[in-house]
Formats: C-alpha cells, structure tokens, sequence
C-alpha cells in the first residue's frame, strides 16, 4: 500500500532496562528492502500542574544525557498495564506532591518517530490540593519551582525550556486557558 512498509523480520538487538532495540527488515511499497533500528518504549505521561493564579508548578533535574539541569513539567513512565491517566496522577503525586481535582487530556505527541515507538501522553491538572511531601523514586532528584504560565511560555518560545514535551503541553496549556477567559 502507499506510504506504508511491512516488516519482513525483526531481531532484539539490545535489551535495557527501560527500553529495546530490534533491527527489523522492511519492504518499501516499490519492493525494496530496507533496515529499520526501532527503538521500543513503554510509553510516558506528562503534566501540567495550573494552579488558581495561573502559575504552573515545573521539576528542575540533572538529565544525564544532556548533561545539565532541565525545567520540566512532572513526568514519568508508564509501567505495564498502567492506564495513562493514572500514570499521570502518580507522577502528579511522586514529583509535585499534589493531587487535582480537574483533570484534562491534552492528547499525545510521538517524540521521536523515526526510530523510537515511545507515546507522551499529555495532562493539565487544575485545582491542586496543598503541597505534600514528594514521593520521588529511588535515585530520583529535583526541585519543584512554581512560575506564571506566561513566563513559562515565553521561557519555551525563547528557548530556556528546550524540553520537548513540556513545549508542547505548556504551549497547549496556553492556548486552552486563552480561549476560555
């Protein structure tokens, strides 16, 4: 069919922790065979905590691949069998020590298509309950800071906020609190 590929084979090439890697053979709609490394990933959630002023609660992190500390919205992975939306409220809890009353999905981004299957599924979270203490993984370091949404989005637009996903659920997050007012 047009502008699909059908996988001919595929092979584990890696096993990690978090993730797999397969070499798979691929057949090209003109019957071309190709190689395709694919990344294979549970999956993730993130949020964006609003409070009632407007202000979004982020997680400063070192992230070791970039080697430097990241703003960021709270996020994590999803473990097997975990529903998104549960997922997204257990991160909620673990990194900003809250709960929500209102709960909205801002719908999924594919991070990386092109080698990578992982899906972030994408949160607003409003009426925050007061601040708890954080429930941070084993091995799990940051620092929650709490800034206007505004700021937040010209932070993204002028690139401080180079994080990917928390772009886009800011960005949407703006949009959607806009268009409401």
């Amino acid at each position: 069919m047009h502008l699909e590929e059908k996988t001919l084979s595929s092979e584990l090439a890696y096993q990690a922790k978090i993730f797999r890697v397969t070499m798979d053979t691929a057949q090209l709609e003109d019957g071309t065979e190709v190689r395709r490394d694919v990344v294979h990933h549970s999956g993730g959630v993130c949020v964006v905590p609003l409070t009632e002023e407007n202000n979004v609660l982020m997680v400063r992190q070192y992230r070791y691949p970039m080697h430097e500390i990241t703003l960021e919205i709270p996020a994590g992975k999803l473990e097997p069998g975990e529903a998104p939306s549960e997922c997204g409220l257990r991160e909620l809890r673990e990194e900003a020590g809250r709960t929500c009353r209102s709960y909205t999905y801002l719908g999924k981004v594919y991070p990386t298509p092109a080698y990578d299957t992982e899906v972030i599924h994408m949160y607003l979270a409003q009426k925050l309950s007061a601040p708890s203490q954080q429930q941070l993984d084993e091995g799990e370091f940051l620092d929650v800071t709490e800034l206007p949404l505004s700021e937040a989005v010209q932070m993204v637009m002028d690139g401080r906020i180079p994080d990917a996903k928390t772009q886009i659920a800011l960005l949407k997050t703006w949009v959607l609190v806009n268009s409401t007012q």
